[in-house]
């Protein structure tokens, strides 16, 4: 919980984290809308490139390269993102890999 000087002050910082986690819930309940946004839906749920990696490569989909996907393609598509993701997954998929990084 962050300082606050007052109740009021408490009550508008919680309403606020409260319509946040509302907007990340309702991202997460969408359809993927493109293979790009099905992509960065397996991470979130894996939160591993490796598992995402292996999940796109059954799926026989190859690279821009137009070799086998690999775990460093889902981690560029996370940084770099692409036209065909909504701002809001990258930045869940982003919140996902910060944690992973500051767990270690």
């Amino acid at each position: 919980m962050n300082p606050y000087t007052d109740t009021a002050e408490l009550i508008v910082t919680l309403e606020s984290e409260i319509k946040a986690l509302s907007n990340t819930i309702a991202t997460l309940k969408q359809e993927p809308k493109s293979f790009n946004e099905q992509v960065i839906f397996k991470y979130i749920d894996t939160a591993s490139t490796g598992k995402t990696k292996d999940f796109v490569r059954s799926l026989g989909v190859k690279s821009e390269r137009g070799s086998l996907f690999s775990s460093g393609d889902v981690s560029k598509l996370i940084k770099s993102g692409a036209d065909d993701i909504s701002p809001e997954l990258l930045v869940i998929a982003r919140d996902v890999m910060y944690m992973k990084k500051k767990k270690r």
